[in-house]
């Protein structure tokens, strides 16, 4: 190599490493705030086929556990004419939850409550939207299937539920969906 060659090609190899230090920052925005699960929001192409994939409506009541930011709560109530509510832990996501209902003009149909997802209210879901950790989803299943009522949907971006097998499962631009339909009898089918 010369010695502009050299040159160049360490500014490259320089240029590509500060490039992947700084990428987890940009397109993924984690934010190791309290409780269990870091803030990792949903692209906003996989929010719409989540609730798709659920097949979300008017009539609709849309929880989401650790809703970040709110997206998949307002985008629910605004594309889809449902009602919703999003639980965090965190009070900053729940000020911008708050903030993007309000952009949105959504309000009225929407509600954000600081809580442990553990602790949430979900008996009156008809969809509920997850973008956990694996260990989180199967330590809240037995609550999904105790307190949400036969034919209630359930979606998760990434993660599945252990040995429950999904209904569906799709691929959104690299991403894997799961979706379950909480059982009449309350026995659900393992792979």
């Amino acid at each position: 190599m010369t010695h502009m060659t050299l040159r160049t090609f360490m500014k490259f190899w320089i240029g590509l490493c500060v490039a992947m230090l700084a990428a987890p920052a940009a397109f993924c925005q984690w934010d190791d705030g309290p409780g269990e699960v870091p803030y990792v929001p949903t692209p906003m192409e996989v929010v719409e086929e989540m609730l798709k994939l659920a097949k979300v409506k008017p009539g609709d009541f849309v929880i989401d556990l650790g809703c970040g930011d709110g997206r998949i709560v307002v985008m629910a109530a605004e594309k889809f004419g449902a009602r919703g509510m999003g639980y965090d832990i965190n009070p900053e996501r729940i000020k911008d939850s708050n903030e993007n209902a309000q952009k949105a003009k959504v309000t009225d149909k929407v509600k954000f409550v600081e809580k442990n997802l553990f602790d949430a209210d979900i008996s009156q879901a008809t969809v509920v939207t997850l973008y956990l950790l694996p260990d989180v989803n199967m330590r809240l299943r037995p609550k999904l299937l105790k307190e949400l009522k036969p034919g209630a949907r359930i979606v998760s971006h990434s993660f599945d539920m252990g040995d429950w097998k999904p209904d569906k499962k799709v691929d959104v631009n690299g991403r894997t969906l799961y979706l379950w339909i909480v059982p009449k009898d309350g026995q659900i089918r393992t792979n």
